[in-house]
């Protein structure tokens, strides 16, 4: 670790206190958890547990899902549920500055089990990385936040923080977003928040958005045999595919921000699923077709909607057939808005600062082309709020995802310098 006079003592005394050994073991124990989005109660109780354990506070709730659904922030859902589990930890002085940590505690489904090379939940470790669903995204980053407190108690620094730390804990971000939008609700706010997604320990500090959408396409049956008296339905997919590309090519040619047009395609619309037909020797009548499509940097789900209606819109008045057969747009699923901080804005630069003097490395100010639920806390709790953790999120929903152990310590022990720092630790 490289020291820095720029840290405070109670800063430098918490990041040397950060345990690699600990934390590769709560890493593993966590992703040995099958904490699968929509079942995520075991997993908050033992998570409870620990954080009570290391000196917090706790309080583990679970607001009805049904009420959260009334909200008018809600964030969409693409699985059913009968609970939400929030686990929020608290140490310091309520009332004064206050810092947020929180991650999510549920993961995607593991997928076909052949085509992992050991158990997609056996948390094994192989040349310094942890394997497992979930090990990346995100409980590489809750075992760096479990790991940060730690530390900070473990350095006394837990005891005279002269602020306020919460840690919030989450259910059902892969599916949205609800559980930060409760934790929001329980006043799960604050002055400055960070959040250990995978980010390969840069600083993200803007992210587009999107949602997602049904296309249900209408044609003409006909006989085989007489296939031209009929209308394909899943020639006219193609038809309003092929708008859609063009539609995707028109939005990312038009965005000047630069974190965005380093990305290369921000905003990326693609249909992913497509369903039709109910005989082989009949023309189709009627295809459904599911796809995701981006919400732009500044933008809100609602106005990416009405930017995807208008597409499909245009794209069937000009076409014969659809013109008196339109196919239909449904929102469905996930809500998922963009979000950003300033690049000079207190919270990164004070990470980003405090980062290169724990490790050695300046982390950069990035953008990134998907949701996260730092939105929810910049656009509906009033928080400023970055990612910052361990792991490459192209490795995360895959086969053989993993995380390096190195990362997380790192991020551990920045998290808890961090801390430190911010909220004045071991001052008088």
């Amino acid at each position: 670790m490289t020291r820095s006079t720029r840290l405070t003592p109670a800063a430098r005394a918490a990041a040397a206190a950060v345990d690699p050994e600990l934390i590769a073991a709560d890493l593993a124990a966590l992703v040995r958890m099958r904490s699968v989005t929509g079942d995520e109660i075991a997993i908050q109780g033992s998570l409870a547990d620990w954080l009570e354990a290391l000196g917090m506070t706790v309080e583990i709730f679970h607001p009805d899902p049904a009420a959260i659904r009334e909200d008018p922030d809600w964030p969409g859902e693409e699985v059913s549920r009968a609970a939400l589990p929030v686990v929020i930890g608290r140490a310091g002085r309520p009332g004064a500055f206050r810092l947020v940590l929180s991650g999510h505690v549920d993961v995607v489904p593991e997928g076909d089990p052949a085509t992992w090379s050991g158990d997609p939940f056996s948390g094994e470790i192989r040349d310094g990385q942890l394997y497992g669903r979930g090990a990346c995204d995100m409980k590489g980053g809750i075992a760096a936040i479990l790991g940060a407190v730690r530390a900070l108690r473990v350095s006394s620094a837990l005891d005279t923080l002269q602020g306020e730390l919460i840690v919030a804990l989450v259910p059902s971000e892969e599916d949205g977003g609800q559980g930060t939008l409760a934790a929001i609700r329980a006043g799960v706010t604050g002055d400055l928040c960070v959040i250990p997604e995978p980010s390969s320990l840069d600083v993200i500090i803007a992210h587009a958005g999107a949602i997602t959408f049904r296309l249900t396409v209408p044609g003409k049956a006909a006989h085989a045999s007489r296939r031209t008296e009929g209308v394909s339905a899943l020639d006219n997919l193609h038809t309003l595919v092929r708008a859609l590309e063009a539609d995707e090519k028109r939005r990312n040619a038009a965005e000047t921000e630069p974190l965005m047009t380093a990305l290369g395609l921000p905003y990326p619309t693609i249909v992913g699923k497509v369903a039709g037909g109910e005989w082989a020797s009949t023309v189709m009548d009627r295809v459904v077709a599911e796809g995701r499509y981006g919400v732009r940097l500044g933008q809100a789900p609602e106005a990416a909607a009405d930017e995807l209606r208008a597409c499909i819109a245009a794209a069937c008045a000009r076409d014969p057939f659809l013109r008196s057969h339109p196919a239909t747009v449904e929102i469905t699923g996930a809500r998922f808005g963009s979000a950003r901080v300033a690049a000079d804005h207190p919270l990164p630069t004070g990470l980003i600062a405090t980062a290169r003097a724990v490790t050695g490395r300046r982390p950069k100010a990035l953008g990134v082309p998907y949701g996260a639920d730092m939105r929810l806390f910049i656009n509906v709790g009033d928080t400023p709020c970055v990612i910052f953790g361990p792991g490459d999120v192209r490795l995360a929903h895959g086969a053989d995802e993993s995380v390096p152990l190195a990362e997380v310590e790192a991020c551990a022990r920045v998290l808890a310098a961090w801390v430190a720092e911010e909220l004045g630790a071991g001052a008088a």
